[in-house]
This record gives C-alpha cells, structure tokens and sequence, in this order.
C-alpha cells in the first residue's frame, strides 16, 4: 500500500512513521524491511533516518501482524487447548495410525527457531497417550495437507516412500508475471545457507542438493499466473525458491518475492494433495483450496498470453 505523508507527519523519520503505521510490528523487523528495500520513498529506497516531505508517497509492503510465537495468536509457552481443538477442525482422515492435517497458514509444524510451538506439541498435548510424529514437514506460512504418524511403524513406511520417491504431492500456488506455458520444469541444485541475523534461507548452488519441481499453468491473469507443481524432491523452500529462480516468485512471499509482485494476503502456496500407499493400497488425501485464492483472483480477468 501506498500512503502520502500529510503536514502532520512533515520532517518525521522513515522509522518512527513506520512504527506509528505499523503498530504492534517489531522495531527490527521495520528496520528490516527498510534494509531490504521492501519500503520505498517515491519509488526509491530509503533509509530509517530520513526526514519526510508533505506529499512524500510511502510505500509499505505487505505484512503479518505481529503474533505470538506459532503465529495464530495464542500466548508463548505449552501449546494451548484452543490449538488443539482448531487442529481437530482441520483434519482431512484419520484411523489409528495415521493423522492428516489441512495445515493452516501461519502456523509451524513445530516449535523451534523462536517458535515454542506447533502443530505436533499441540497434537501431544491434547492426547498424551499418542505419540504423534510428522512425516514430513510444511513451511509455516505454506498451508495444506500434512501427514502425522501416530505410530512409530507408520512413520517408518512414510519415511521410507518420501526417501524411494513414490509419494506424490501437489502444490496450487499464484506468481507474479505470465509464467512461460514452454517453462515446465525447473531443476537447480539448492543449499541452505544462514544470513548475518542468523535466519535460514535458500539458494541456487552447484555445491546443494539436487533438487526438480513441474510446474503446470492453470490459470492466467494480466498481472499472476496460477499454477500447480509437483517437486520431485524435497529440499527446503524447494517451490519457493524455485518459482523465483524462473523469475516469477510466489506473492506474499517475505523470503524469496520480490516489490514488484502484487501484495498479497498471505504466502500464496498451499499443499492441494498428497498421494502415498498405506499396506500396499494407494490413497490420496486432498485439502480445499483456501478462500484466500479465489479471494486474490476476485474479478481478474482470466487471459492468454503468447508463450
């Protein structure tokens, strides 16, 4: 969003006019976005000190409001009761063995790098008699299907298809741009790699680990495309990383986007299906696709493009 700075606000800092923008949202995390360029001064980057004019347009990217840690609002600390019962609401199949989730957004799977916890304390909390254990993981802001074993022979056959390759997943996600019908497949080797604050992120490198994601259009906007990918590997942050190396980042995207892409509402990728064998039987699990898709797309008009 775009905002003008009105006589009131004349000769404030970029920083302390942000804070007052941006209430709740950490200091570091302003100064970040300042750092990074996320916020622009009449179409230029800027830095925390500067004085602003009457008439000055402040851009600020999209953003999350501050959260407690596990990013749904609950108090820090032992997982809530309130977790527990949203995760109920949000299982896809269960039997004895095997729990699937349709992750929300926002929410880690679990507890560690400043998060105290996530979907799998909660889980154990609410049934201590269980020993709920993730299968595989999902980014926090990625929603969808997750798998959890809840004994420990089922998590053996799970880890044993992810490591053999035959499970199956799909991905429904809107990047900028008009992403080329020609571009199926992008294949760079990724590692993973820590900034100077100590955050993780992830790079295209000839020394990382192989790393394969198909992407297919579904649907195309003037400004998005709306596509499906299967990534044959499962390297960290492996789609987003990948839809940006193609030069079309997933919107809301805070690590790999870019200020270009239109502002979102949320990290537009969510896990549309997972497709494993359970005792020799193939079954797929599929999690509906959230509003916030179909929100986004509202009114645009669907279009066809050269490739």
């Amino acid at each position: 969003m775009r905002i003008a700075v009105v006589d009131a606000e004349q000769g404030q800092r970029v920083d302390n006019f942000l804070l007052a923008q941006l209430k709740g949202l950490p200091r570091s995390r302003i100064y970040r976005m300042v750092r990074r360029g996320e916020v622009r001064v009449n179409g230029a980057r800027t830095q925390p000190s500067r004085r602003l004019q009457r008439g000055d347009a402040v851009r600020i990217p999209p953003y999350r409001p501050a959260t407690a840690p596990g990013g749904v609002g609950f108090p820090p600390g032992a997982a809530p009761a309130p977790l527990a019962a949203l995760l109920r609401e949000h299982v896809l199949y269960e039997d004895p063995r095997l729990l699937v989730l349709d992750k929300p957004s926002g929410l880690a799977v679990h507890g560690g790098s400043g998060v105290s916890f996530g979907v799998v304390e909660a889980l154990r909390l609410a049934d201590p008699g269980v020993r709920f254990e993730l299968a595989h993981r999902l980014d926090r802001d990625t929603s969808g299907c997750l798998l959890v074993a809840k004994q420990r022979a089922m998590l053996l056959q799970l880890h044993e298809q992810f490591r053999a390759g035959k499970v199956d997943k799909r991905y429904e996600l809107l990047v900028r741009g008009g992403w080329p019908r020609r571009r199926r497949t992008v294949a760079e080797p990724l590692e993973r790699f820590a900034l100077a604050s100590g955050e993780r992120r992830v790079r295209a490198s000839a020394n990382g680990e192989p790393a394969r994601t198909d992407f297919a259009v579904c649907r195309r906007a003037a400004d998005a495309t709306w596509l499906a990918a299967t990534p044959h590997t499962g390297r960290t942050h492996q789609i987003r990383v990948h839809a940006a190396l193609a030069g079309h980042p997933i919107l809301g995207d805070n690590k790999y986007g870019d200020n270009d892409a239109p502002p979102a509402p949320r990290l537009m990728l969510h896990g549309a299906a997972v497709e494993c064998e359970l005792d020799g039987v193939t079954r797929r699990f599929e999690a509906p696709l959230p509003a916030a898709f179909a929100d986004w797309w509202g009114d645009r008009s669907d279009v066809t493009e050269a490739d």
